[in-house]
């Protein structure tokens, strides 16, 4: 969440198309013992000729382009790896792809790259073509779907704003306490051990080192502590890649931007930059930041997790502006791929969420609900609504967690938020049912949220978990320790026409 101020200057307001200059929606053709690494040289020492240098990252990302094994290395060789997979019965090696080289102290990076068929298993990176001292994941091993084009992930774990906040003023998070202070690794680790999903979303919000410099774990993040490091590389591994380490490891990943990797290089040096050249659905070698990306339509078999970019949908915008018309086209060309494929289930994925409630009074008084234009957008689509195949609006931004729903056509709301931000005070559920919030106004049937203070009893960071349920799907949302929270389980109508989540 916490909120930068930004001056738009939109021109050309277009009404029921993708904003001029904008490309349609990415949509990806289906079925898309080993010895160590060696140490890390001492600081300040130099390593001899032809030995490995820095450290690598790897992780298996879905993306509107299909499945992709990403790399990224500070090894100075600026060499790809290569990775070997067993497809149809044989087990060859392919070579990643570079994509870009390094770009000054804030990316020393090489970053590669490779599409994986869905039908592919196995995959392990060759110890001989890595020459970075450190790699991540230390067996080389990394993850690849267990679904197939007829099938659908069996488990999702939902993580959001897992960052550490550390801003130029004001309290700081504890980012050396995993246990209380900043819970995202334990979190990370829960999910990977306890929940072991068969694909993670994250719906944004990665950076949130605003000043590294007044962070207390400086020495574990030694290029991440200066207020210039602010959304560099390092600053991505300490907020990110560090704490999610385990769970990278253990299943495909599929990301949203976030409010906080936006394009305001003055106050956050540069966050869209790193979000483009390592993150980002369709990468950019020069990591050139847009605001109205188009959304991506990225395949997990027979779902589809429609992602939509809404890192700069205004707060305060009742939807009046021209942001209510780029955002229209956005959620038309959704519709337009649902309604393509009716039998798959559609998720929409956007960090600021639809329909979120973050405070209501005793009825009949309003309840404050966001995000109006985003609202206002689904509603000026030819349709009026997102179709009906579209089973879920998931999302972050607020830091909790929060289950909404109407018990009609309109998807349900979840709100996963409170995986390592500080977090929220949320409403009185009691106060939110039957609430009349959205275009057209519909009553909230049922209310669900975990926050940062609720009657009773202590705040309460965690991820949620989808579980594929013989065609619909389960709920629950699990604390650190990877335990459902008591209250929290539902199961989602077979109904497409009439969804909602049955919560005994």
């Amino acid at each position: 969440m916490r909120y930068r101020i930004v001056a738009l200057a939109v021109v050309g307001v277009l009404a029921m198309a993708v904003p001029a200059g904008a490309t349609p929606p990415r949509i990806a053709p289906a079925g898309a013992g080993p010895k160590p690494p060696g140490p890390t040289p001492p600081p300040g020492t130099t390593p001899p000729p032809g030995a490995p240098n820095g450290e690598a990252w790897a992780w298996t990302q879905l993306t509107s382009g299909g499945i992709q094994i990403r790399y990224v290395s500070t090894d100075t060789s600026q060499t790809c790896p290569v990775v070997r997979y067993t497809l149809g019965g044989t087990r060859n090696p392919h070579s990643l792809h570079r994509l870009s080289t390094p770009m000054g102290s804030q990316f020393p990076t090489t970053v590669c790259q490779r599409a994986v068929p869905l039908a592919a298993s196995d995959a392990v990176l060759e110890q001989t073509s890595i020459r970075a001292a450190t790699v991540h994941p230390a067996n080389r091993q990394l993850p690849l779907p267990k679904w197939t084009s007829k099938t659908r992930p069996g488990k999702i774990a939902v993580i959001g704003d897992a960052g550490c906040e550390v801003p130029t003023t004001g309290p700081v998070q504890n980012c050396a306490n995993h246990q209380t202070g900043w819970p995202f690794q334990r979190i990370a680790d829960s999910a990977a051990g306890v929940t072991k999903p068969d694909l993670v979303i994250h719906t944004g919000d990665y950076l949130y080192r605003e000043d590294p410099g007044r962070a207390n774990d400086k020495a574990a993040n030694p290029g991440c502590t200066t207020f210039a490091d602010r959304a560099s590389w390092d600053c991505v591994v300490a907020d990110f890649f560090r704490p999610a380490e385990a769970l990278l490891a253990a299943a495909p990943i599929a990301l949203t931007r976030g409010n906080h990797e936006d394009c305001n290089a003055a106050q956050q040096g540069g966050a869209g930059g790193a979000w483009f050249r390592y993150l980002a659905d369709d990468l950019r070698s020069n990591g050139s930041c847009s605001r109205y990306p188009a959304p991506s339509l990225i395949p997990a078999g027979t779902l589809t997790l429609a992602s939509v970019d809404s890192s700069f949908a205004d707060p305060n915008d009742n939807g009046s502006t021209a942001q209510r018309n780029i955002y229209a086209g956005q959620f038309q060309a959704v519709n337009q791929a649902a309604l393509q494929n009716p039998t798959n289930d559609y998720f929409v994925v956007t960090h600021k969420p639809l329909w979120m409630v973050t405070g209501a009074g005793q009825p009949p008084n309003s309840a404050e609900w966001r995000t109006h234009v985003l609202d206002a957008a689904v509603a000026d689509t030819p349709q009026h609504r997102l179709a009906d195949n579209v089973r879920l609006a998931l999302s972050g931004h607020v830091h909790l967690y929060q289950m909404l729903d109407f018990n009609t056509s309109r998807p349900p709301q979840l709100t996963v938020g409170s995986s390592g931000g500080p977090l929220d005070k949320g409403p009185n559920d009691n106060n939110v049912v039957g609430q009349l919030i959205g275009t057209p106004l519909q009553a909230v049937h049922k209310s669900i949220t975990a926050e940062a203070n609720p009657p009773g009893g202590a705040g309460v960071f965690g991820y949620a978990v989808l579980e594929d349920s013989g065609g619909t799907w389960k709920l629950a949302f699990h604390d650190t320790a990877g335990s459902p929270v008591t209250g929290t389980s539902c199961t989602l109508s077979a109904s497409k026409t009439n969804k909602s989540f049955a919560c005994p």
